[in-house]
Formats: structure tokens, sequence, C-alpha cells
């Protein structure tokens, strides 16, 4: 249903290095960085496996935060974006595990990220 989703944040730098790490266990990466004469010197830069999906545009000012769930394709995904998420300094807002109280098969883990953003790793495989 959602082609691509983007979010502000404070410092393009410390978060393009957050997501290099956190995302890179689900597959994704930087794939595109717009031209700067496209946004007025502004950072913008997408995400994703095969086209990018996940925006991230530097305001100075990341805003409301806000939460934003990434499938990970498998329960060990899930482990490995927490894990890099930690070590890339987020803050833990929920370890691996499984929350049947979503769904039976619902296994996720959840960050903060540099803004603050609740950043959530799911996958819906059983086992």
């Amino acid at each position: 249903m959602i082609d691509h989703i983007g979010i502000r944040v404070a410092d393009f730098v410390r978060a393009k290095a957050f997501y290099d790490k956190a995302l890179a266990p689900l597959g994704a990466t930087l794939l595109m960085m717009v031209p700067a004469q496209h946004t007025g010197g502004v950072k913008v830069g997408g995400y994703g496996r095969e086209k990018p999906d996940f925006w991230l545009h530097e305001t100075g000012d990341s805003g409301e935060p806000k939460h934003i769930a990434f499938t990970a394709r498998s329960r060990a995904e899930v482990d490995a974006f927490h894990r890099e998420a930690l070590a890339a300094g987020a803050r833990d807002n929920g370890a691996p595990g499984l929350r049947p109280h979503y769904h039976p098969n619902y296994y996720g883990a959840f960050v903060f990220d540099p803004d603050g953003n609740n950043i959530e790793a799911v996958c819906h495989a059983p086992e």
C-alpha cells in the first residue's frame, strides 16, 4: 500500500551512519542521494532493497517522533537489526521477541534512532 515514506532528521550525517548499520541486516542500503541542485542544498537520501522507499530529509529539526516498521525476511534479521542498531547508538525500546498480542507470528524488535523515532524490524513468518 505504501510506496515510500520519509522522515525529517536533524543531522543527516549522524542519521546516515545509524541507518547504514541498522538497515544492513535487512538488506537495505542507501540507494540514492538527491542532487543538491534539486533540494536547495538540503541533504536527501533514500534507502531500500531494490528501490528507495525510506527517505531521510535533513531539516535541522526532526520534528515529532515517528514510528516506522521495516519488514524483515526472518527472525534472524530482526535479531541482527536490533543488535546493529544498538551498536550504532540506538536506545533499546523492546528486545527481539514474539508479540502475540499483535499477531501469533509477530516477531519484532524496537529501538529509538538518534532523532527519537521508534524504529522497528518485524517478521511475520512462523519460526
